[in-house]
């Protein structure tokens, strides 16, 4: 096959002598040194950062957090804290401790890459929201893009870390008061709950006395109007005690005068000793009646004297239990009962001037009854009447002395009637307002006992409503606030390691360029084969098939160098083989068609789209970060596609991304093969421009 013979030609040619072996050898080795060299140096720069100096400036002056929800005060020094877990190794860098300007001149003159500075006010601002005084606490990161711009980005990244760090525990700390608060506010309604409940009893009790004293107010009420009318009825019996008091003054001095002329008069004195006995008979038994009248008026006096006492002690002693639960204060108690006092003081009065004017009633009953026992004997005794007319004359004048004490008596008896009957009267209207008191005072505790049972439903629906969780729940709930979010690392492919991230770039990148620098020994076509009009193909097949072996020898060599010496492991090896491969063959065809179509040119275009899929495979930052007419280069360039297919091999990415990977490579292979057909048939003819270039390398 023509073909065959001309690939094993031209490796004859390449092999021949031993520079150009050593040549070849390190056509090989090109790939693995640039691949390797770079994968080495970017294993793991982020676990070397502790060979980074960085500066660490503690000015923090500490603060005294505020005693809330039963937490005591205490002093926290946080940039303590900060520097702590920075230096023990938390922190990335080499942190060294020292003073700000020393801090600031190291980072200007290059001595630290950047300084840390945390301020003396660093403490007392993250405590400040405790005291309703928020201020933000900050931390001054200074760098110098001169050192290198990197380890700014990387400094800012582990500040930003620490902030968080500190914002978690702060956070944490402060929701953990704030629950504690909330606690504390629970038990101290659950209290107030208790109080409530206990004035509600209370104020059953207070109901309770107010009813009792409304029924007391009743009793006295109705005493007072009993009283009233016994007042009357005494007032009336006096009224009658008066007249007949007078009727006795008059028949008095009417026997004083009859005695007088009894002398003269001898002949009539039985029949007028009869009239004089009948009518002393009569004012006899009026006095009895006068009598028996006063009896009933001092027993009514004093049996409503009696029920005013007891009405004045029952209602005393509700005052007592009313001062006792709160309602009353001891003043007010106090005036009440003079109230009672002075109440009930006209109707004893009352009662013992009636029981008085009773007595005295009962001596002129029997008074007048010897009065009618006298006529009566007088009445026989009329024969010896004449004997002891100078005796009856001087009775006469006792019986009209005694008429006339008498007649004063009932004046005294009509005046403490009427003022009984005014004193019944207050104590009537004393009581009707009482009752009426009692009536409003009750209602009015009926009020407030309503309020208080509303106080109670509505105590214990806020107290629902307060959360009161244990000290497990309430810490796990400080911790949630303090650090809400959690991220979940669910990788469905991994890379282990930075370089590992890289290796997909760099391998298609030395690819490319191993594919590049072969054609700086290998012949894109053979001459002698264009010559003797060899199909183009078959020519064309015979250039490539040189370099495609020499490619294949470079990925073999680098994917030992990655797997064995760098220890980047591949999830699918055999994949990661035949994709470098395809990947190679496909950059030989593509850089063939290149130096056969534009010769010198085409070389340096090779170049040129090497340096453009450095920027456009999206090797580092993704793809979708450069610019827009980049981003059409990236669709369309192979090594995009090389790249993405080995990050499916080496981390265990998904199938049909690898599947279409391999097409588009298939693709860019078949397209450079066509292409330098194509051109290797035009090429059959020789023109004064190939036989002396105007541009050779």
């Amino acid at each position: 096959m023509i073909a065959a013979r001309v690939a094993a030609t031209e490796l004859r040619r390449l092999t021949s002598g031993t520079l150009r072996s050593a040549a070849v050898l390190a056509l090989i080795v090109i790939p693995s040194l640039y691949s390797g060299l770079y994968l080495f140096a970017n294993e793991d720069p982020y676990g070397r950062l502790g060979e980074v100096p960085a500066a660490l400036v503690v000015e923090d002056q500490g603060a005294r957090t505020a005693a809330s929800a039963g937490e005591p005060a205490r002093t926290v020094l946080y940039g303590d804290d900060v520097a702590k877990r920075l230096v023990d190794g938390d922190g990335g860098f080499g942190w060294v401790e020292t003073t700000k300007a020393d801090a600031e001149a190291g980072v200007r003159s290059g001595r630290f890459d950047s300084a840390l500075v945390i301020g003396p006010e660093f403490s007392r601002d993250l405590v400040s929201p405790g005291r309703f005084e928020p201020r933000q606490a900050s931390l001054r990161l200074i760098t110098n893009d001169a050192n290198n711009y990197m380890v700014a980005t990387i400094a800012g990244q582990i500040v930003g870390e620490v902030r968080d760090s500190v914002a978690q525990e702060v956070g944490t700390e402060a929701a953990t008061r704030f629950l504690s608060g909330f606690r504390l506010v629970h038990q101290d309604l659950r209290r107030g709950l208790k109080g409530v409940r206990r004035l509600s009893n209370g104020t059953g009790r207070l109901l309770e006395g107010l009813r009792t004293a409304e029924r007391g107010t009743a009793t006295l009420r109705a005493g007072a109007r009993e009283a009233a009318s016994g007042a009357g009825r005494l007032s009336s019996g006096v009224d009658r005690l008066a007249a007949g008091s007078s009727r006795l003054s008059s028949g008095a001095g009417r026997l004083s005068a009859g005695l007088g002329t009894l002398a003269g008069r001898t002949r009539s004195l039985p029949s007028q000793t009869n009239r004089l006995a009948s009518g002393a008979r009569e004012v006899a038994a009026g006095n009895r009646e006068v009598a028996s009248i006063g009896r009933d008026a001092a027993s009514a006096a004093r049996g409503l004297a009696n029920r005013v006492d007891r009405a004045g002690r029952v209602l005393r002693r509700q005052l007592q239990a009313l001062v006792a639960d709160g309602v009353l204060t001891p003043g007010v108690a106090a005036d009440l009962a003079a109230v009672l006092d002075l109440a009930g003081q006209p109707v004893r009065d009352a009662a013992a001037a009636v029981t008085g004017a009773s007595r005295k009633l009962d001596r002129l009953s029997r008074g007048s009854g010897k009065v009618a026992a006298g006529a009566t004997a007088l009445a026989r005794a009329t024969p010896a009447l004449v004997r002891g007319i100078g005796t009856a004359r001087s009775g006469a004048a006792r019986l009209a002395s005694g008429a006339a004490t008498a007649r004063s008596g009932v004046a005294t008896l009509a005046s403490g009637a009427r003022s009984l009957s005014a004193g019944n009267q207050r104590l009537a209207n004393g009581s009707e307002r009482l009752a009426r008191g009692s009536v409003r005072l009750r209602r009015g505790g009926a009020k407030v006992d309503r309020g208080v049972d509303e106080l109670t439903t509505q105590l214990r629906k806020g107290l629902k409503k307060i959360p009161d969780p244990d000290r497990r729940t309430a810490e796990a709930t400080a911790r949630t606030i303090g650090d809400p979010v959690r991220v979940a690392d669910d990788q469905l492919a991994s890379a282990g390691s930075y370089g590992a991230g890289l290796a997909p770039f760099f391998m298609s990148l030395a690819a490319w360029i191993g594919a590049y620098v072969l054609f700086l020994l290998v012949r894109p076509l053979s001459s002698r084969s264009l010559a003797a009009a060899a199909p183009a193909w078959q020519t064309v097949l015979g250039g490539w098939l040189p370099a495609a072996v020499i490619g294949l020898a470079q990925m073999a060599v680098m994917f030992l160098i990655v797997n064995v010496a760098l220890d980047i492991s591949a999830a699918d090896a055999l994949g990661t083989v035949g994709l470098l491969a395809l990947a190679s063959a496909a950059f030989v065809a593509l850089l063939q068609a290149f130096n056969v179509w534009l010769g010198a040119v085409g070389q340096f275009l090779g170049l040129v789209l090497m340096l453009v899929q450095l920027v456009t495979a999206g090797g580092t930052f993704p793809w979708q970060t450069v610019p827009e007419p980049l981003q059409a280069l990236h669709r369309i360039l192979p090594m995009s596609y090389a790249v993405e297919g080995l990050r499916q091999t080496l981390y265990g990415g998904d199938a049909a991304v690898l599947a279409r990977d391999l097409a588009v490579l298939l693709g860019a292979f078949v397209v450079g093969i066509l292409a330098t057909v194509y051109a290797a048939y035009r090429q059959r003819v020789w023109t004064p421009a190939r036989l002396h270039p105007e541009l050779v390398l």
